[in-house]
C-alpha cells in the first residue's frame, strides 16, 4: 500500500515532470504518467496528480506546449505512414504510443519501404503520362475519322443527287416513248411510192 506522505523533493518534481511530458509526447494520458510516477516514488496516483496540477505544471508551461506539438507531429507521421502502407505487413515503424527509441534495423526497414513506395509512385506517374499520351493520340485519330466521315457523306450526297437526276431523265424518256407509240393513226401522214407501197412521212 502506498502511504508515503513526506515532502516532495526537487528530484521528485523533475521526475514527475519528465514522465508527464513523455506521456504527452507519446499520445498517452496523464493518468498513466501519474501511475508510473506513483509506482516509482511509492505515492498514490492521486497524490502525483495533485502535485502536478498544484505545483509542477506551472513551471513547465513551455515544455508542455512543445510536448503537445511533438504529439501532433507524431500523429501526422503515423497517419501519413498509414496512407502509404495501409496493410499491416507494409506499415513502417513509427514512434507512437509506448515507443521511446528507434533501432538501426527499424530505420533501415522504414527507408527500404519508403524507397519501394517512391519507385511504385514513379511508375504510377509514368503510366499516367503514357495513358494521357495515348488518349491524345486517340483524340487526334477520332478527329481524322470524323473528317473522313464528313467527306464520305458529302460524296454520297452528290452520288444520290446524280442518281435521282438519272432516274428522272429515264422516266421522261420512257414517257416520251410511250406517247409516241400511242399516237393516233389519223395524225400520221403517209405517201405512196412508185411501187404502190405506203411510206410513213416523218414529221
Amino acid at each position: 500500500m502506498k502511504v508515503r506522505q513526506d515532502a516532495w523533493s526537487h528530484e521528485d518534481d523533475v521526475f514527475l515532470a519528465e514522465t508527464v511530458l513523455k506521456h504527452i509526447e507519446e499520445g498517452s494520458t496523464q493518468l498513466r504518467a501519474f501511475d508510473e510516477v506513483g509506482d516509482v516514488l511509492n505515492r498514490t496516483s492521486a497524490a502525483c496528480g495533485f502535485r502536478w496540477n498544484a505545483v509542477v505544471r506551472q513551471r513547465y508551461v513551455k515544455q508542455i506546449a512543445e510536448a503537445k506539438k511533438e504529439r501532433k507531429r507524431r500523429k501526422r507521421a503515423a497517419s501519413y505512414a498509414y496512407q502509404l502502407y495501409p496493410t499491416a505487413s507494409q506499415q513502417p515503424v513509427v514512434l507512437t504510443g509506448e515507443a521511446t527509441s528507434l533501432t538501426l534495423p527499424m530505420v533501415i526497414e522504414f527507408l527500404q519501404q519508403l524507397a519501394t513506395h517512391q519507385v511504385a509512385d514513379g511508375q504510377t506517374r509514368k503510366e499516367q503520362e503514357e495513358l494521357m499520351k495515348q488518349n491524345e493520340q486517340l483524340q487526334e485519330r477520332n478527329k481524322e475519322l470524323e473528317k473522313e466521315l464528313q467527306k464520305i457523306k458529302q460524296e454520297h450526297s452528290i452520288i444520290e443527287e446524280d442518281y435521282q437526276s438519272m432516274i428522272q431523265i429515264m422516266n421522261r424518256a420512257r414517257r416520251m416513248a410511250i406517247l409516241q407509240d400511242d399516237e393516233p393513226a389519223s395524225t400520221q401522214a403517209f405517201k405512196m411510192d412508185k411501187n404502190g407501197n405506203l411510206e410513213k412521212i416523218a414529221k
